[in-house]
């Protein structure tokens, strides 16, 4: 089916229109987005790319509209993964999490972009290359065998504290910070204009969504070849990607063996392309350039292996021995704040139950394998959360012993504040006090030198 030029401007349109609803609405004003909040506008996103794929089914038939959502399905497959790496990326930036909003509209917007080139080049190389669906079959099999060995080896301790080869870049050509200034992408720092890490946290991920581009719309070109298809499955899994990170923020640690699922998808369609080539072959030292009869891998067949891998490697991860250990420690990290931050206005039948299902988290924590401790516990603070909650629970049964209220916080607390709410950094990971309070006092000194830097670079603008 042909697209008219009409119907590919409303698709952009609608889809600009979209992202531009997402900034002036949800991301303009720096804030954390609730989980109602998230699960809703995810619902709404993924109910618009539906609508869109039933639309295509109805209009364009049965064909386009399987090609349709098996490239979407595939494409929001690896648009989660990438979730993973702009996680890191955050985390290495220390993003202030109220922040965190703007950057992922940003990556998802320069993904679109960054997408949408390497599609026109994709058509192209279709169009008038013949071997291009060999290349494009062998990048694939090389991303899945790559993804199967990374995920084979020790993580490096040190990985998240790399700069990215963008962002190394950019730090040797033009001066940078590493004090953030709210999210402004400039500020004063010593009389100059320098980088701010809002600015080099969004080089990075822009950096990361080009080398993304290059294994997803491979993957999508295998599935259809219909450049209309491609757009807009990769635009609509796109969208609503940065309510979804706040959705499953806590799932996606959990999903241990996604890589592996991705790898066997990406693997399955670089062997559809390859026996597509074939079929097609026009390559001399192949056959004598003459086709070859191999089974073609229908559209059908592709949407079933997807959803089958997907939904297998979903329910693995979820109930492995690994998955199970990090469901441990996010509960035993959930329960210990919620225990932490529970005021004497709560119920006290509520504190003790909670702490009793904290009891039993800690205790099975105790019993997972070091391999698995040493994996999941030390990034959650986990440890210093639950000796702070056995603390308060000793000294509020002795201030219910003597019938009293149990408001005040015990000493030598470690994480806890002294208004028992729970120290954090700016990327809302669990810190001890002291540690926070030597950030803030950094953070003070830097906005003063700042402001007295503004104040001396617009007197001499005037002078």
């Amino acid at each position: 089916m042909t697209v008219s030029p009409l119907v590919w401007i409303l698709t952009i349109i609608a889809i600009v229109g979209l992202l531009a609803f997402d900034y002036i609405f949800h991301v303009r004003k720096a804030h954390i987005p609730t989980i109602g909040e998230a699960a809703v506008w995810s619902g709404i996103y993924v109910g618009i790319a539906l609508v869109f794929g039933i639309g295509v089914l109805l209009l364009g038939g049965s064909t386009m509209g399987a090609e349709y959502f098996a490239g979407y399905v595939t494409e929001k497959a690896l648009s989660i993964d990438n979730l993973f790496v702009f996680l890191v990326i955050m985390g290495a930036f220390a993003v202030p999490r109220q922040d965190q909003q703007k950057v992922l509209l940003f990556g998802i917007t320069f993904a679109i972009i960054a997408r949408s080139g390497m599609i026109a080049i994709g058509a192209v190389a279709i169009d008038r290359l013949s071997f291009a669906f060999y290349i494009f079959g062998a990048i694939l099999l090389y991303t899945a065998a790559r993804m199967i060995l990374d995920e084979t080896k020790d993580d490096d301790p040190d990985a998240e504290k790399k700069d990215s080869f963008f962002v190394g870049l950019v730090k040797k050509v033009l001066p940078a910070t590493d004090e953030f200034d709210g999210d402004k992408l400039l500020t004063i720092e010593n009389g100059k204009r320098v980088l701010t890490p809002m600015l080099l946290v969004m080089i990075a991920i822009a950096g990361t969504d080009l080398l993304f581009a290059l294994d997803s719309i491979p993957a999508i070109f295998g599935l259809t070849q219909n450049t209309y298809i491609v757009f807009t499955a990769t635009a609509f899994s796109l969208l609503g990607l940065r309510q979804l990170y706040f959705l499953i923020d806590g799932l996606l640690d959990r999903l241990v063996y996604l890589s592996y699922g991705l790898s066997i998808i990406l693997a399955f369609i670089g062997v559809k392309l390859i026996l597509h080539a074939l079929g097609t072959n026009e390559l001399f030292f192949v056959g004598g350039g003459e086709p070859l009869d191999v089974p073609e891998v229908s559209t059908g067949l592709s949407l079933t292996v997807i959803i089958t891998v997907l939904v297998v490697t979903v329910l693995v991860s979820l109930l492995s021995p690994k998955g199970r250990a990090q469901a441990t420690v996010n509960n035993a990290h959930r329960e210990a704040v919620a225990y932490v931050e529970m005021t004497y206005a709560g119920f006290e039948a509520r504190r003790d139950a909670m702490y009793e299902r904290m009891l039993e988290d800690e205790k099975t924590l105790q019993g997972l394998p070091s391999t698995f401790q040493d994996l999941v516990v030390s990034e959650q603070n986990v440890r210093e959360l639950l000796a702070d909650a056995h603390r308060i629970h000793e000294a509020r049964l002795e201030f219910n012993q003597r019938g009293e209220r149990s408001d005040e916080q015990p000493e030598g607390l470690i994480v806890t504040r002294a208004d028992g709410t729970i120290a954090t950094d700016g990327n809302g990971k669990v810190v001890t006090v002291a540690e926070e309070e030597a950030a803030l006092a950094r953070s003070r000194a830097t906005h003063r030198e700042r402001e007295e830097d503004r104040a001396a670079h617009a007197g001499g603008h005037r002078g």
